[in-house]
């Protein structure tokens, strides 16, 4: 059975996923001397914290990260022809009057969550320790999850007391520098112990104050008006204030990167290839591409990878009458589009088609870098026989944005089925190809959702935020040296460079970590994304299975970002109830998709 790592145990996540969680026993209005008393106590509540970060799988194409990963230049929309929100999220256009409030909603429960859980241990009279560990949880998911509102809105309310009654836009500057707080002061309250258990420790702070640093202080280098962030000047701060009255420097932040890089314990995978999951051990030497080289996936039976330090864990409990979102939505909506016998994707899954990868990547990839594994092992070829038997173009013929190239990393995964899993009813034959996570962790098809060969559900392998890699290359570019890049370029086969550039960090990331969702803040705080959007123009994609292009709409990528700083549509919802005002950008129809 796969292991529920995040959630404390079952019966909690069950008893905390469709409730908030101040709501469960009045725990705001509870006095501090009955709760809480114990580690106990706080694991009860803080499940339903960590719990937010699978509710908004439930909606996956709503989430900041999905948006991220097609927004960027590295991924295009795609899905099929009534798929417009997938174009729309790579386009900077809107489509619907809500397109992405679900993702809104659901985060700020989180914080809410949060909020209250901070405000008791605040009050609370128990161990030092005990309490701080908690609080240094608490703190880094409410920074986490206005970490994602602020990039995907911008200027977003503030509410960090479950009982503040005023919930209006304040000052970005205020935002930030609570995110950045909350991060600092995670980081001082967690252990300088390493944890392999699936949550947070003192060293995964470190390298969430690194990227959410390193955002803030680029892409708001300039100013805070549509202007400043939209300007082609890289004039990243130096210090911020924060609320509390005191300043982070980028000394600060130096030193708990260094911190992480030299105490944490967390390291690189030795091949690249071992990350994904398409190394495990029921695929592997049938894949052409893997068979015979002596790889394993660095999460065969519920292994700890080494590298991961942010993850987000799934399980076995997904189904339609609890929530889709134990399972791994985004792995589904990555997949190959429908209606293609596996034998001619194999070992790449079914899914909706989203974020096929955009030919630029792969062209500027090979331009830079031509002997770097990390190409083949981040990008399907699918007219390359070893990379994918033998792929139909078109799928269910309506597949817009198509292109020759998928992404491998978050891909669905199926393999071989070694006679375990039977078949769907009396009389049929066993399926051929099946979930991997079938056979690697048993079959259970008695579960309601048909967990034993449900390609909507069955993906539970972790969706990996944070890798132990990003650390070292934030260090670099705080530092101004090679020393973090140089070691990322081993790893890839590739030979050190002499000297620190920031185009040479700015290409180690963007292959490093091609379609993971960082691309797209990275672009933002360099101030180079007008510019690097732009390429996805006129590329060769494929439009219900025909050649066309891949076409510019409401004035082009470039114009529609200088026009929102890429930041998403407020959700008409919240525009109605008054909090936040629309984003500069989305106030006329130049903002509407109207379809490929």
């Amino acid at each position: 059975m796969k292991k529920i790592f995040l959630l404390a145990t079952a019966a909690v996540t069950m008893g905390l996923a469709s409730c908030d969680i101040d709501n469960v026993e009045n725990i705001g209005e509870m006095s501090t001397s009955e709760f809480p008393k114990s580690d106990a106590d706080i694991e009860a509540v803080l499940a339903g914290v960590y719990q937010n970060l699978n509710e908004t799988h439930a909606n996956p194409q709503m989430s900041f990260l999905y948006a991220a990963c097609l927004a960027s230049d590295d991924q295009l929309g795609g899905g099929g022809t009534n798929d417009k929100l997938m174009q729309a999220e790579d386009l900077l256009l809107n489509t619907g009057s809500d397109m992405t409030n679900q993702f809104y909603a659901d985060r700020y429960k989180g914080i809410a969550r949060a909020n209250t859980l901070i405000k008791v241990l605040n009050e609370a009279d128990m161990d030092e320790k005990i309490k701080n560990v908690g609080l240094g949880e608490t703190l880094f998911l409410r920074a986490f999850y206005y970490y994602e509102l602020a990039s995907m809105y911008g200027n977003v309310p503030l509410i960090t007391d479950p009982e503040q009654e005023d919930s209006h836009q304040g000052d970005i500057k205020v935002l930030w520098g609570q995110i950045l707080q909350d991060l600092r002061d995670a980081c001082e309250k967690l252990p300088a112990t390493r944890r392999s258990d699936g949550r947070i420790d003192k060293y995964t702070a470190e390298a969430m104050l690194g990227r959410a640093w390193l955002f803030y202080t680029g892409m708001y280098g300039n100013g805070t008006d549509i202007t400043a962030l939209t300007s082609t000047s890289y004039s990243p701060l130096t210090s911020v204030d924060l609320n509390d009255e005191t300043t982070l420097t980028k000394q600060n932040v130096i030193d708990y990167i260094d911190d992480c890089v030299n105490n944490s314990g967390y390291e690189l995978v030795p091949d690249f290839r071992n990350l994904w999951a398409y190394t495990n051990k029921t695929v592997v030497n049938d894949y052409p591409y893997t068979a015979g080289q002596g790889l394993k996936w660095v999460e065969d039976d519920n292994a700890v990878n080494p590298e991961s330090m942010f993850a987000i864990k799934f399980n076995k409990m997904a189904s339609w009458s609890t929530t889709i979102g134990y399972s791994n939505g985004i792995a589904l909506h990555f997949g190959v589009r429908g209606a293609q016998s596996y034998e001619n994707t194999f070992p790449f899954g079914q899914g909706w088609g989203a974020g096929p990868v955009a030919p630029n990547l792969v062209n500027d990839w090979k331009a830079a870098e031509p002997n770097d594994v990390r190409l083949k092992a981040t990008v399907c070829f699918v007219n390359d026989t070893l990379e994918m038997p033998a792929y139909t173009y078109g799928g269910w013929a309506d597949w817009v944005q198509e292109t020759d190239y998928y992404q491998k990393k978050w891909s669905p995964i199926v393999c071989k089925n070694n006679g375990s899993v039977p078949a769907a009813s009396d009389g049929e034959a066993p399926p051929a190809y099946v979930v991997f996570e079938n056979i690697m962790y048993g079959h259970t098809g008695g579960l309601e959702g048909g967990y034993g060969n449900n390609f909507q559900l069955d993906n539970i392998h972790d969706l990996v935020l944070i890798r132990f890699a990003d650390v070292l290359l934030m260090q670099s570019e705080l530092k101004e040296n090679v020393d973090g890049i140089n070691k990322v370029r081993a790893r890839a086969g590739l030979d050190p460079i002499s000297s620190y550039s920031l185009m040479a960090l700015q290409n180690e990331r963007r292959w490093e970590f091609a379609c993971e969702g960082i691309r797209w803040n990275d672009i933002r705080r360099w101030h180079i994304a007008a510019t690097q959007l732009a390429k996805q123009e006129n590329q060769p994609v494929y439009y219900c299975g025909n050649p066309s292009n891949n076409y510019a709409h409401n004035g082009g990528y470039a114009a529609r970002y200088k026009a929102t700083a890429g930041f998403q549509k407020m959700p008409d919802t919240q525009i109605s109830l008054g909090t936040v005002v629309q984003n500069d950008g989305w106030t006329d129809s130049s903002s509407e998709y109207g379809g490929w």
